[in-house]
């Protein structure tokens, strides 16, 4: 058993596992533009999920949950942008900060895992056994471990490509709207077969929208 590090315990929104309240739903609620890209709509409690290429689609994962009760804890992400994650619809109420958990990242990710509902992780490098390890907490806890980049092992892949920025003229004037890009999915057992959507990301709202004929009038410029 790992003990919870004192730095921790002043976080709002941490309980140790003895804390915890009754279990809630088995799969914790996303925005209805992502809920085609998860197996049951949703991300299942007790699940590892890596993403890969948008670190805005780890918050936008986020947004729903949290709106709807669900704490969650960001790690080793010292450069995160609260406001871009308050524009794609995180309550940031509901969101603790651990930026440099340093040398103790595994007995601090442990103790996070035992106290939120959702759990983020900024680019790490973990041995597969230590993964395994982690990965068996998370499922015990009916937590939800979001990584930013790739993890060994994990249940659910999250993979976004073909970025395209609008909103420049094509002489490269103007300001930047929106992001399409094409998000997909793949993973074990009811996801095994990858799916896809293609999302403005952010929209030009900075929240995420679907994509369709509203990505069509805006003007396209690579990169």
């Amino acid at each position: 058993m790992v003990a919870v590090p004192e730095a921790l315990t002043a976080i709002p929104g941490l309980r140790t596992a003895a804390q915890l309240r009754e279990p809630g739903p088995d799969v914790l609620t996303v925005l209805p533009e992502l809920a085609r890209l998860l197996p049951g709509g949703g991300l299942r409690r007790g699940s590892t999920v890596a993403v890969r290429g948008a670190r805005s689609l780890v918050l936008a994962l986020l947004a729903a949950a949290t709106r709807n009760g669900s704490w969650a804890a960001v790690a080793a992400l010292p450069d995160l942008g609260l406001a871009a994650a308050a524009e794609l619809g995180v309550d940031l109420e509901r969101v603790a900060l651990v930026p440099n958990p340093g040398t103790e990242l595994v007995a601090v990710l442990s103790a996070l895992v035992d106290g939120f509902d959702l759990v983020v992780l900024g680019p790490a490098s973990v041995s597969p056994q230590t993964a395994r390890r982690l990965a068996d907490r998370v499922r015990n806890r009916g937590t939800v471990l979001l990584t930013a980049g790739a993890w060994p092992g994990a249940d659910l892949e999250l993979k976004v490509s073909g970025r395209r920025w609008h909103g420049l003229t094509q002489d490269g004037h103007g300001h930047l709207r929106a992001r399409d890009v094409v998000a997909t999915s793949r993973g074990r057992g009811a996801a095994a077969r990858s799916s896809s959507v293609g999302l403005l990301l952010p929209g030009p709202e900075g929240t995420v929208t679907g994509g369709g004929p509203r990505e069509r009038r805006l003007v396209e410029v690579a990169g």
